[in-house]
């Protein structure tokens, strides 16, 4: 009989190829991981891996055993948690996945609404960027993720809980800071400064202000939206931020001013994400409440 075990074992060395950190990952020796996995293949009769003293790599065949066997493993997750379907939402663990973008804003609002609505919830949270963790919502590795849409997440479902624009960032007393508003023309020459590839806030920014992606007047490569604000700070550029991030990021910032940037609303949507199966539906609509509850106080 093939086991479970055996199975996360498989998978384990597929994510790590390296059989000690694959039984490091299992909490098991590296013998008795070594002792199944052949025992495994001898069962199925073929070789997952080929492994030497340096190397671990799947075979073909190995790899779509491997997929099948991730297929497997969540369905009997699913299984697992149908029951947990019919308990009070949040009273099991859930992981969340959170863009660098939101969560630092996010969260410092939303955990003591939680901690007082739910006391007994226990959230763990991990932060990636978007590409990461919707395969990491699809493979059953966390339950859900916010991130910011428009994003392709095509097979998962999107329950979307919050909408906002961006601010234009400068320092004060340079052109167009005076300013209420401002139009995506007027800051095409301001030396404007945004993440580096990966992150889609800039994606969602250059869309918005219908700006191409390369461009000498924008510069792009920093890692967070709190570095983007120290170099205008600097003097060095211009920025664009969401407004969930306002607040923090500018506050005792006197030299700074932030304008509303005067295009077509929303600038970008945020959601959970979720696979079509889940069973713990009514725990994400919780937390959905939450997230809503604590940004309609700002």
């Amino acid at each position: 009989m093939i086991s479970f075990k055996k199975l996360s074992y498989a998978l384990a060395v597929e994510k790590t190829l390296h059989f000690r950190k694959a039984a490091e990952l299992c909490h098991v020796s590296q013998s008795a991981l070594s002792t199944a996995l052949s025992e495994l293949e001898n069962q199925l009769g073929l070789q997952i891996f080929e492994r030497n003293n340096k190397n671990v790599l799947v075979t073909p065949i190995g790899q779509e055993v491997l997929d099948r066997a991730k297929k497997i493993l969540l369905a009997v997750e699913d299984l697992q948690h149908l029951a947990d379907s019919q308990k009070a939402p949040l009273s099991f663990p859930i992981t969340v996945g959170i863009i660098p973008t939101i969560a630092p804003y996010l969260l410092p609002r939303v955990f003591p609404v939680l901690n007082k609505v739910f006391p007994q919830a226990q959230i763990n949270v991990v932060e990636e960027q978007s590409a990461t963790l919707v395969d990491m919502v699809r493979s059953g590795q966390i339950d859900t993720a916010i991130l910011a849409l428009p994003y392709p997440c095509e097979g998962l479902l999107t329950l979307e809980f919050w909408q906002e624009d961006f601010y234009w960032v400068s320092l004060k007393g340079t052109e167009h800071s005076q300013q209420d508003e401002i139009t995506s023309n007027e800051i095409t020459n301001s030396k404007l400064m945004l993440l580096k590839e990966g992150h889609c806030l800039k994606d969602h920014i250059l869309d918005v202000c219908k700006l191409p992606s390369r461009n000498d007047n924008h510069e792009f490569g920093a890692t967070s939206l709190n570095t983007l604000v120290q170099m205008v700070q600097g003097n060095l550029g211009t920025t664009l931020i969401p407004a969930m991030a306002k607040e923090q990021l500018l506050t005792g910032n006197d030299q700074l001013a932030a304008i509303h940037l005067n295009e077509p609303s929303p600038h970008r949507r945020i959601a959970f994400i979720l696979r079509p199966n889940y069973t713990r539906l009514s725990s994400i609509e919780a937390l959905a409440d939450l997230c809503r509850t604590a940004l309609s106080k700002h």
